[in-house]
């Protein structure tokens, strides 16, 4: 079958991987009830291949783009987790305080999309700090799925004080204006808002 398209794709498909996505259908149901969208062509597979999402194929800006200062650190968390990891980075030719954007991750933990946006925004002149909220638990593990049974395990209460450590460790970076704003992404929309 050639390259499939969102056409190609039943609304209902969809569907399934916002409940996947979000919790509310574990990966055994998730792929059993897309085994009924299987049809002609379109195998399971493809139809996760489309659906699921390809972090490495996606960055825009490496980890290692010289046109930043990006690295991780610790900051301190004492209402929520005790001490939470972070990816901190800013333009590596920065000659004033910048702003900040605290980087809210989805529900899963700091995975390499959430990375790739605080990096993008980085280069768009501000210094981002992206908190891993998994951090208690060992940080992301490497996959969405053990992230989301990870992050359910933790209390959203002391996941949201995690990130409101965060917002005033970047405030008071010596680098920082003092000026911070949030942006979330499924999860961490609902933080940001």
């Amino acid at each position: 079958m050639n390259q499939i398209s969102k056409e190609d794709i039943k609304q209902e498909v969809f569907d399934l991987y916002d409940d996947y996505a979000h919790n509310r259908l574990d990966r055994r149901s998730f792929v059993q009830k897309l085994s009924m969208y299987a049809v002609g062509g379109l195998t399971v597979t493809a139809l996760m291949s489309f659906l699921m999402p390809d972090y490495q194929g996606a960055i825009q800006v490496k980890s290692d783009d010289p046109r930043l200062k990006s690295g991780y650190i610790n900051y301190p968390s004492p209402k929520g987790g005790g001490t939470i990891k972070g990816l901190l980075s800013k333009p590596a030719d920065a000659k004033k305080k910048l702003g900040g954007i605290v980087v809210v991750h989805e529900n899963r933990g700091l995975n390499p999309y959430i990375e790739d946006v605080a990096r993008r925004a980085a280069l768009a002149g501000f210094i981002t700090l992206a908190p891993d909220a998994l951090t208690p638990l060992g940080g992301y593990p490497g996959n969405d799925d053990e992230g989301r049974t990870m992050q359910a395990k933790r209390n959203k209460g002391e996941m949201e004080e995690d990130f409101i450590a965060a917002y005033e460790y970047l405030k008071n970076h010596k680098d920082c204006n003092g000026k911070v704003g949030v942006v979330g992404f499924c999860f961490g929309g609902g933080i940001a808002t």
